[in-house]
């Protein structure tokens, strides 16, 4: 019993499936009695383009309240509009929709009857629309790019009066007329037909200004169809500005190879073409290519130079220039010396020394040099040995070795060293100089206070073979210390094994020499006969540290005068050959002076040989 229940259940089913969906729907369409029909086609295998205007007639009792349209593409119905009311008019622009074959249909709603009427169909028709095609927009005179894109823009030097030449070319089979808007304004150009075409326009205003613009060419044919195209333009007839160029901070190189930088900083084209590349010009010059980076590389020979360069744009417009002032120098700094105070140990307080030196190109960079210093044993080496290493000033070729309290530098030698720099960079290092550092104190001999009372004496043991010698000792500061003196003696004649004998020591007590000077006075017999030396020494045992031990002795000479003799010194007396040279040197010169002067009268000729006879006796 179920099996026969399901069986003509499913018989049911698939006869209800075998029934046309359309049959239900217009069953529940011819309800209504209206009747929509198509007044104006488009029939069967009409070609349609453009805009169509679809008109309906309708028929019937009924009241119709809306009327939708429908297109066919031969698969799917796609509504095009739904009218709401007469007249039952609908334009329709067949360029929405793809060329092909299509169908249309209408239907409506009728609110007499409560339902919607039956479908209107339209013949199958072909849309034949045909875009007018641009085959060719192009401008005159462009100088670079081709205007596709604003990246690409087209690019001219269109002067302020002149004339911006388009053309262009394109196909339709209804092609009507060619418009061009956005061009550089005022205004714009006429349209280009409809009739006849000239297939350009030659634009201008008499003020054409440099700037961007998108002209736009559009082709309308008679179907109401168009097309479009734009292309991107400038006018540039002004110069880029360039960067400021620099070389170093100061200007200066030190090689032949010159490398400006800066070029690009700031550079702009203002809204123009753009920056091609730069150029640059070494004096009165050529203008050479630099390049596009932003750098440019030269080769200058040592000396100054003035540099100018400037930027180019795209379409060859020059900038204005810039210059900088480029000095090449290869050559070291030239060195001179050591300003250095004199060094001892009394003095206090730190030492002022400076280096001289002289750059005839660039001059000396102080901020660059340096001076250093050390102290060292012996003034040789490399490095000051008792510092151990170089120390450094600041900045400079002036500096100061900062001591407080020089006494402990007895006999060491600053060393000093600099490094010279000039304004190109070029450097030299200072051999090594050594300054010792000496004693403040000196002892010395008065020179113009010391005397001896006589010079010669009759030898002996009382007071007429004595002598008196008067000293005085200066020091260049107060010294408060003791002071030992010595007065000694020596044969003239004496021979190196002979040693000086001491014959008197003092001592001077401390405060003696407080205020740096104190008179001595000394008492000497000559007991023997012949030259005696005497000397008086200063600190004999070396036992004070001073400044300059060498003027620490005086010499005096003293002879004893044997009276039982006379000698005769041989060197006053002239030898004879010496006076016969003289007596012919006297006659020579009397003959001579007699043949210059003839006419002397006798009695004076007399007297001049009288004079000569005489002068030459006397010689003789």
């Amino acid at each position: 019993m179920h099996s026969r229940i399901i069986s003509l259940s499913l018989a049911l089913l698939l006869c209800i499936g075998f029934v046309p969906m359309q049959a239900y729907a217009a069953s529940g369409r011819d309800a209504s009695d209206i009747v929509i029909s198509f007044t104006n086609g488009p029939a069967e295998n009409d070609s349609v383009t453009g805009t169509h205007t679809l008109q309906f007639s309708t028929s019937g009792s009924g009241t119709l309240v809306n009327m939708t349209i429908e297109l066919n593409d031969g698969s799917n119905w796609v509504e095009l509009t739904t009218l709401s009311g007469s007249p039952w008019v609908y334009f329709w622009d067949s360029t929405d929709v793809d060329n092909g074959t299509y169908q249309l249909r209408a239907w409506g709603n009728d609110s007499l009857a409560g339902e919607d009427t039956s479908y209107a169909y339209s013949g199958n028709f072909t849309i034949t629309n045909q875009v007018p095609i641009i085959s060719d927009f192009s401008l005159a005179d462009i100088v670079v790019g081709d205007g596709s894109s604003p990246s690409n823009r087209a690019w001219t030097t269109t002067p302020t009066n002149g004339s911006l030449i388009f053309s262009w070319a394109g196909s339709d089979d209804d092609l009507s007329y060619a418009s061009l808007v956005n061009v550089p304004g005022p205004g714009s150009p006429a349209n280009d037909g409809p009739g006849s075409f000239d297939y350009s326009w030659n634009w201008t205003n008499g003020n054409l200004e440099e700037g961007k613009w998108s002209p736009q060419l559009s082709l309308y044919d008679s179907s109401g169809l168009s097309a479009s195209r734009t292309m991107y333009i400038g006018i540039d007839r002004s110069g880029p500005s360039v960067g400021t160029p620099s070389v170093s901070t100061n200007g200066w190189v030190n090689s032949n190879s010159v490398e400006l930088t800066g070029l690009s900083s700031s550079a702009s084209d203002s809204g123009g073409s753009g920056i091609d590349h730069y150029e640059t010009k070494v004096g009165s010059g050529e203008w050479i290519t630099a390049g596009s980076s932003g750098t440019a590389g030269l080769s200058l020979s040592e000396g100054q130079h003035t540099i100018h360069v400037r930027s180019v744009d795209r379409v060859g417009n020059a900038g204005s220039s810039k210059s900088v002032e480029v000095g090449v120098d290869l050559t070291i700094p030239l060195l001179g010396g050591w300003n250095v105070p004199e060094l001892n140990t009394s003095r206090i307080g730190a030492v002022l020394v400076s280096y001289i030196a002289a750059d005839p190109l660039s001059g000396i960079s102080e901020s660059d040099c340096l001076i250093q210093y050390g102290f060292d044993s012996d003034g040789v080496g490399s490095t000051p040995d008792i510092t151990g290493r170089w120390l450094s000033m600041t900045a400079g070729l002036e500096g100061t070795v900062g001591l407080t309290d020089w006494s402990t530098k007895s006999r060491q030698y600053l060393m000093l060293r600099a490094t010279v720099v000039d304004n190109a960079s070029n450097s030299i290092l200072t051999e090594n100089a050594g300054f010792q550092v000496l004693p403040g104190l000196d002892i010395t001999w008065n020179s113009s206070a010391m005397n001896i009372d006589r010079i010669m004496v009759r030898p002996g043991t009382s007071d007429v073979s004595t002598v008196m010698l008067t000293s005085q000792i200066i020091t260049n500061e107060a010294y408060g210390g003791s002071l030992t003196i010595r007065l000694e003696a020596a044969p003239a004649d004496r021979t190196a094994e002979v040693s000086w004998t001491t014959v008197e020591t003092r001592i001077l007590l401390a405060g003696d020499l407080s205020d740096s000077e104190e008179v001595v006075y000394w008492n000497h017999t000559i007991e023997a006969a012949g030259q005696w030396d005497l000397r008086l020494v200063i600190d004999p045992n070396d036992l004070i540290d001073e400044k300059d031990e060498g003027d620490n002795a005086y010499y005096f000479v003293v002879t004893g005068v044997n009276t039982n003799f006379l000698d005769v010194v041989s060197g006053f007396m002239p030898t004879l050959g010496w006076l016969m040279v003289a007596g012919f040197a006297v006659a020579w010169l009397s003959r001579k002076r007699y043949s210059s002067s003839q006419e002397i009268d006798s009695s004076s000729a007399n007297e001049s040989a009288d004079a000569t006879s005489s002068l030459s006796s006397g010689s003789i």
